[in-house]
């Protein structure tokens, strides 16, 4: 095993002889010079994992050292072992100038914590990390032999997600694949569960037993606020976005906000024409065209047509609810990077607007276009890079501009949802239907539609799962855990080509456990 190579740089090292021969016996090399110029002319010649350099010595001067060590190698750990205690230092080491400052007289298990914390947190990290997950992944084991509820599906999903984010920072742990395993056989039961309890749950919301659904968003995060006497509510829903995309977001926003973070489930198909319409209407699908067929049935099929009306939908609420605002709703759908940063631009004009609405299409359009992108395919291969792709958007966006824009606005409140998340499609499940059924990958609805039911539901008549009747012989099957739709036709062409996609519409944790965050600002 290779030793990690330390050069120490003091003009008193024979003093320091005996942290030399500790750091030696705990298997480090350590090289030492008694001065600035010769502390370059090493670094010049040879490769260092990490530098102890002194803070006053004769001649150049530890902290000039410093600098020209830098300009050699800027990347080198360099630790000042100084007699001051100036806040100037600390500020340095805070500043990424040191990695970090001993106070003289050092002991030895002072250097020595030094060295494992700089040279070795990643390895002593990842053995822990590796031993942690070990239990949670024996205790998740367990947990679902105990016929888990809604609550503690919840609870499997957040530990799985925040083990897929923290194995995220160690790549050198080989564990990713065993989680991945992990994931798609709580997928598998998952599905079953949600099978047998869904249609209780829409015949029953509210109820203690069942959880919050997609159609009590609005009622139960949103109206609340308004009665307040309080700043504007903005009511964001951010198409498409999964509970780890949401995590990677929230680390840019927890120094402007106060955030509470909440969980709902999202009703079937988890499809933007039906969930994010019953977002903002607080019904069922079914229930939207019966009461407002004027609405409904002007949609066509496609996902731009039947999202049209959100605004109407959602007044509609309020009206049903007889909350009466101070001014006008305000709607706005964010579809483009022109419409962002001209929604960036003018929030601030929003000050005394009662209520806001605002849809951000920017993710949702990255899971379809990585479909039929190779060079995103490239950029995102797998759910890692699709979460660092994620925070790439989200820390240059024009969305983050404007919730920062946002917490300069006295008593604002935003919440923040979506209407449902994705999963990435591995297994594909060959598929029967007229020509005319519809051409979604995770839900279909058409005549004579016929899939094995071990990938999917089939739904013989819509109405019992509140879904659109949209005629006598029409009928509904939604995919389960990563399964996607190939018809017969150019099947093994279209089974490569869909292989690997993230998509929506199915029953898995990812598409159907939601956050719904309150963000308040901390000015």
């Amino acid at each position: 095993m290779k030793k990690n190579k330390i050069l120490w740089v003091d003009d008193e090292i024979e003093l320091l002889r005996s942290h030399i021969i500790f750091l030696n016996e705990k298997g480090y090399e350590v090289s030492t010079v008694t001065n600035g110029e010769d502390a370059i002319s090493e670094v010049k010649n040879h490769q260092f994992d990490l530098i102890f350099l002194d803070e006053m010595m004769a001649g150049i001067g530890g902290l000039e050292t410093l600098a020209l060590i830098k300009e050699i190698n800027p990347n080198i750990p360099v630790v000042m072992v100084t007699k001051s205690e100036e806040e100037s230092l600390m500020n340095d080491a805070i500043g990424g100038k040191i990695r970090d400052y001993l106070i003289k007289p050092v002991l030895p298990s002072q250097v020595l914590m030094v060295c494992k914390k700089i040279l070795e947190r990643k390895k002593i990290s990842g053995e822990y990390v590796a031993k942690d997950y070990l239990q949670d992944f024996n205790a998740i084991s367990k947990q679902l032999l105990l016929d888990p509820d809604y609550d503690d599906w919840i609870e499997i999903y957040i530990k799985l997600t925040n083990w897929a984010m923290e194995l995220d920072t160690h790549p050198e742990i080989d564990l990713r694949q065993t989680l991945l395993e992990q994931m798609k056989e709580c997928n598998q039961e998952f599905s079953k569960y949600v099978e047998k309890k869904y249609k209780s749950w829409i015949d029953n919301v509210g109820a203690e037993d069942v959880p919050v659904l997609t159609t009590q968003i609005a009622d139960k995060y949103v109206i609340p606020h308004l009665s307040d006497s309080g700043g504007p509510v903005f009511f964001v829903v951010i198409d498409c976005l999964r509970l780890d995309q949401w995590l990677v977001l929230e680390k840019h926003l927890t120094d402007l906000f106060n955030i509470q973070k909440e969980y709902y489930y999202s009703i079937l198909p988890t499809a933007t024409p039906y969930s994010r319409n019953s977002l903002f209407a607080g019904l069922f699908p079914s229930e939207i065209e019966k009461y407002y067929p004027d609405l409904w049935g002007t949609m066509n099929d496609d996902e731009n047509s039947m999202n049209k009306y959100e605004k109407d939908l959602l007044q509609n609420l309020l009206n049903r609810r007889k909350i009466s605002l101070k001014n006008e709703l305000k709607y706005v759908k964010i579809i483009d990077p022109d419409v962002g940063r001209s929604f960036e631009q003018n929030v601030l004009s929003h000050k005394q607007t009662h209520l806001m609405a605002v849809v951000v299409n920017f993710l949702d359009m990255i899971a379809h276009g990585r479909s039929d992108s190779a060079i995103l395919k490239e950029i995102a291969p797998d759910e890692s890079a699709y979460r660092s792709l994620t925070n790439s958007w989200f820390q240059h966006s024009s969305l983050l501009n404007t919730f920062r824009a946002i917490s300069t606005i006295p008593r604002a409140k935003i919440i923040v949802t979506t209407d449902h998340g994705s999963i990435r499609t591995l297994r594909g499940a060959k598929v029967l239907g007229d020509r005319d059924a519809s051409p979604n990958l995770r839900f279909k609805f058409g005549r004579n539609l016929k899939v094995d039911d071990k990938h999917a539901i089939f739904i013989k008549n819509p109405l019992d799962y509140k879904l659109p009747k949209r005629g006598l012989t029409i009928s509904y099957i939604i995919s389960k855990e990563d399964f996607y739709f190939v018809y017969p036709t150019d099947y093994h062409k279209y089974l490569s080509h869909y292989k690997d996609s993230f998509q929506h519409g199915g029953i898995s944790m990812e598409e159907m456990i939601l956050p719904v965050i309150t963000l308040e600002s901390k000015s």
